[in-house]
Parts: structure tokens; sequence; C-alpha cells
């Protein structure tokens, strides 16, 4: 595994340098107050809807009342959030005076990435554009660092670097510690046998899944210009693997990658997606009308902003969104949101995609209605009732009973994943084993 170098920006510089030295401990107590700060904001809101409604109710003579009511109220929650706010402007300074946090890196350690994958998936889009420590930008990662994309690091950091890549990108709140789920010991991943059994170079990616699936896709498709042109020897084949919303990347990063003259795009052979869901995911088409119908009544609105407030990556999963056109400038609440423009298969590569059920048959109905939690399998397969993405039904399969995780490290998704790649071609020799279920 390895990775690219990328410039973040937070809550402090080198005084002597001016380099930024970046604090994600800080910059984690920093959104931490925050939060504390707003939250006493939308208590008051829920409070004075529900109280509004009840002094209605009363008539004209609780007009009075309510004056005062409300006006001490709001000085009672304003007072709550400023002094929140204090609080986290002292506890700042202190952690500046003294340095805290500025030796710990939390992204490097798999624990404190996981929290840091976690909030970059929630409102990832929002640290991106406050320059916290917290974004994380597109890059490679080899044991959680990071490695710039220049021939000399690169050969140090892969020695025994081949001609055939198979890049992984990772699902919604994850990072490329995640591949190894449920493995029989840390590092035992898809890309660690392909390396063992056909003599691939894996690269695992990191990125910031709050953000767009369209930006996320033009910063890999950037990325893997800069690996390719880096590597240490010439790249023959390459081969994209995404879980969940990976695989929405990977396709976005092909189609934008292709669209501006990458010459990586030519070297595309494979592209994989494990419980991809091309469609969109029901989780966040529920969530979706649910922040719209809260936020229409005053008693729930404080609970219809906060499920608005999630990041722009989670919404592109309500349709499967892999460009631009598909949000800018338009009503990101607006219930009725308009078709997704279909965007094409890349050419030259042949393209797989794995579904699952929780259920034993793919046919039975709890497992048509829960797919494999996260994912239905019309959305993973690419086939709806009005729209279809152009995969091949024999270059897909079916795992069954499995969830949504276990398809980051299943023998049974490793089998299909070392007979498709095994073909430079792609799919002409390679075949699915179990019927996919219909839809």
């Amino acid at each position: 595994m390895i990775g690219t170098d990328s410039t973040s920006t937070g809550v402090g510089d080198d005084p002597q340098t001016g380099v930024h030295q970046p604090n994600e401990l800080r910059a984690l107590s920093a959104l931490v107050f925050e939060d504390l700060r707003a939250f006493p904001g939308g208590i008051r809101d829920m409070h004075l809807g529900i109280a509004e409604r009840a002094f209605r109710g009363v008539g004209p003579a609780a007009r009075p009342v309510q004056v005062i009511h409300d006006r001490v109220s709001r000085r009672a929650y304003d007072a709550i959030g400023a002094g929140a706010a204090r609080m986290g402007r002292a506890v700042d300074a202190t952690m500046e005076r003294r340095g805290i946090g500025e030796k710990v890196l939390l992204s490097t350690t798999r624990p404190g990435s996981a929290v840091i994958a976690a909030l970059n998936g929630l409102v990832g889009d929002r640290l991106e554009r406050s320059g916290s420590d917290l974004h994380q930008p597109a890059s490679v990662r080899v044991d959680g660092e990071t490695v710039a994309l220049d021939a000399g690091s690169l050969s140090a950091a892969c020695p025994d670097a081949t001609a055939r890549l198979v890049v992984f990108l990772h699902g919604l709140m994850g990072n490329e510690f995640y591949w190894d789920w449920g493995g029989a010991h840390p590092g035992d991943t898809y890309g660690a046998r392909l390396a063992s059994d056909l003599g691939c170079t894996p690269i695992y990616l990191r990125y910031n899944t709050g953000l767009h699936v369209s930006e996320n896709g033009l910063s890999v498709a950037a990325l893997l210009q800069e690996l390719v042109g880096a590597w240490p020897v010439e790249v023959q084949e390459l081969a994209l693997v995404g879980h969940s919303m990976g695989g929405l990347i990977a396709r976005s990063a092909c189609h934008q990658g292709s669209e501006g003259g990458r010459r990586w795009t030519e070297r595309v052979r494979h592209v994989v997606s494990l419980g991809t869901p091309h469609l969109g995911a029901p989780l966040e088409q529920g969530a979706h009308v649910a922040a719209e119908a809260l936020h229409a009544l005053p008693e729930t609105r404080m609970l219809g902003a906060f499920l608005r407030r999630r990041s722009a990556g989670i919404r592109d999963l309500r349709h499967g969104s892999l460009v631009d056109e598909d949000w800018r400038g338009r009503d990101p609440n607006a219930l009725r949101a308009a078709a997704c423009k279909e965007v094409p298969l890349l050419q030259g590569a042949t393209h797989f995609f794995v579904s699952a059920t929780i259920t034993r048959s793919p046919h039975h109905p709890l497992g048509r209605l829960l797919g494999d939690i996260l994912v239905l399998t019309p959305s993973a397969t690419g086939r709806g009732r009005t729209r279809r993405i152009p995969f091949q039904a024999e270059h897909g399969h079916h795992v069954s009973p499995a969830h949504h995780l276990t398809l980051l490290n299943h023998p049974e998704v490793y089998e299909r994943l070392r007979e498709w790649l095994q073909h430079p071609g792609g799919g002409s020799e390679a075949r699915s084993v179990r019927e996919l279920a219909p839809t």
C-alpha cells in the first residue's frame, strides 16, 4: 500500500517556518464546542414553537405573557450558547499555549482515523469549507501515513512495485483500515491476497466522504494521474475496486478522468463495485423525506434542521449522483429532485458488481425489503424499475447471507475478485458462479 501527500489547513501555523502544523485534537475540540454553542439555539426554537401553539390556544389574552416568556427564554438559551462559546475559546487558548495535540496525529491511528472518518462522513463538506484539520483530502495511505506522489517517495514506499495496480476506495465514513474488516489479522485484505496470488500492487485511498461524489471523483481522477505518472515502473493495467460509496467515486473518477483526457483511464481494465447504491440508498431517501416533514413544523424544526445538516456526500446517496450537474444550482432540500444525469460506463473496462442480502435466499421477502441492510439488490446491480445501469448480468455476483460491511472482506467475494482480475482483458473469460437475484 502506498499514499500521497496532501495539504490541510486548520488552527495553527509554525511561527518560525510559517508552515502549517496540523493539530487534529485541537480541531476536534473546536468542532465539539462549535456544536455545543449552536445546540441551545435549536432547543430554544423547539421550546418557542411548542409554546407558541399553547399560547395560540389560550387566545389574545395570553399575548402579554407570551412576550415575556419568549424574551426570557431567548435570553436564557442565548446565554447558555454564549457560555459554551466562551468555554470553547478558553479551551482552545489553553491547548495552543501548552501545545496540546501538536504531536498527536489522530488520523494515522486506527481508532483516531475511525473517529475522523465518521466526522468526515457526517459533516465533511463543512470541515472542508472551514479549513479544519479534520478534513481528509483524497490521498493514498500506508499504515495511516501519506506518501508524496514523486518517484523517490513511491520507490521507497513500494520497492516491489508492479505494472498492475489495484486501487481500493472505501465507503461512507470509512477509511483504508476498514478493508481488513473480519479478516484473520490486521492487514488481511483483498489487496494483500491479490498481491500474493496475481502479483498486483494494492493501493488504498482515503478521502472525505462528506464531499459530493463528483468532487471526490474529480480529486481521485487527478490523484491517479499523478500516481501513474510517477509510478516506479510503467503502469500497464489499472483496476478500481469500490465498496459502497467507493463504487460511485470510482465511476465518477473514470467518467471525469475520461472527459478531461486523463491518460490513466486508458489503462483501466476492471471496475468493481461492492454493495454500491448505483440507484440510491433507501436510508438516505427516508432521511430526506423525514428532514423536510420535521422541518415543516415549529415543534420539530430542530430535528429537521439537524437532519438537513447531513453532508453533501450523504445526500448524493439519495439517487447515486456522480456529476456536478446533479446538485449545482439546485435546492438540496427539494422533495422532488430532478432526475440524475445518467453517466456512461468507461469504455475499455469491464464493470463488475457484487450485491448481497441478509437472508440465505435472495428471493426471501425480507431480503428483498432490506437487501444488505443499507443497499437493496436492484440498486447494487443497477437494475431498477425506472433506471438501469448498463452492467452485464454475467459480470455480477450475489452473496448471501451477508450484510453491507461483510463485503469489505469476504472469502466468496475474494474468489470472484481473483477470478475477474486474473484476466487482463476484463470480463470475456470471467463468469459469475451464482445466479443473480432477480429484481
